[in-house]
């Protein structure tokens, strides 16, 4: 019978800016069993100003007693899944998301972003949540809807590869900033370490495609997960699914290169799924599939491939 996990975000379950195959991990789940884990966003210059804003203790904890690395997200985890091995794929289907506080920042900063030309300056905008709207409202009294998502998701990378900075996407998952893994979806990681060791962190209240400043709404959420080990899965980068699409992405300093290995993912998926040759599935991609710019600020660039499920049924071919 599957178990219910809670990981909450305090300095001894956190690390900050970086993954590594060398982490511990917090706790082992089994093959299925739920995690519920707390995150928070931000280091101690974006806090705001004014009792109206809710500061959590946790955060204020970490800050306090958490060595930041080479990047800005703090991350909570890893959670290791007990018979994960490397080769195999953890199946993370996210099942709720939920806004922590009651505001989230954005900013700008120098040499960052997709114009550092144009904003060469250091700006941060505080934006309230109404949790039970689920709108924020920016500073000029304008709402949007809230669409949650963690825009940090990752399981230990190779050990060869060392310590990662959590800025760069890599082929295992991280700062993907995909905004379609909302409540709902599924994420698919390829495992690199015995257990997986899986993290996140990173919380986006709302994001457009692109996340061009360099950050979303960023902000504390918490989030529960089945987190399942998939031994009948190979894959080489994540994969992604919606209730209407099947998702693959790629992450490259050019976009171009990003683009052609999404896509190139996307006629894996579509012979696996479709029986389809891949000179076929590259011509029924070009009919079905959308190609989405995910984000551009993150040292690899991303990309996503969108296919609607309604197509993706096997057909006879001649």
């Amino acid at each position: 019978m599957s178990q219910h996990h809670v990981v909450s975000c305090r300095p001894e379950h956190c690390h900050w800016g970086f993954f590594d195959a060398a982490l511990k991990p917090v706790t082992i789940a089994q093959s299925g069993d739920t995690v519920q884990i707390e995150c928070v966003s931000g280091g101690p210059d974006i806090l705001p100003k004014g009792d109206h804003w809710e500061i959590l203790d946790d955060h204020l904890a970490i800050h306090a007693g958490l060595n930041q690395g080479t990047g800005a997200h703090i991350l909570t985890g890893p959670i290791a899944v007990a018979g994960a091995e490397p080769g195999d794929v953890l199946q993370v289907d996210i099942l709720s998301i939920s806004p922590r506080q009651n505001w989230g920042y954005t900013r700008i900063r120098p040499h960052a972003g997709t114009l550092p030309e144009d904003f060469p300056i250091r700006k941060v905008l505080h934006s309230g949540i109404d949790r039970q709207r689920g709108v924020c409202t920016l500073p000029w009294g304008q709402e949007i809807d809230l669409a949650p998502f963690f825009g940090v998701m990752g399981v230990a990378p190779p050990p060869v590869y060392g310590a990662c900075t959590s800025m760069v996407p890599r082929e295992f998952g991280g700062n993907m900033d995909l905004k379609e893994l909302t409540q709902g979806t599924t994420l698919y990681l390829p495992i690199f370490v015995p257990g997986a060791n899986f993290s996140c962190g990173d919380g986006h209240g709302v994001q457009g495609d692109g996340e061009v400043c360099v950050t979303a709404l960023e902000t504390a959420l918490s989030g529960t997960f089945r987190l399942t080990v998939r031994k009948d899965l190979r894959f080489k980068l994540p994969r992604a699914e919606t209730p209407s699409h099947h998702i693959t992405m790629a992450f490259n300093e050019d976009l171009d290169d990003a683009a052609k290995d999404a896509l190139r993912e996307m006629i894996r998926l579509i012979g696996e799924q479709m029986g389809l040759e891949a000179s076929d599935a590259y011509m029924f991609s070009s009919l079905a599939v959308d190609m989405r710019v995910t984000q551009l600020v993150d040292g690899n660039k991303g990309i996503h491939a969108m296919l609607p499920k309604r197509y993706a049924e096997r057909v006879n071919v001649a």
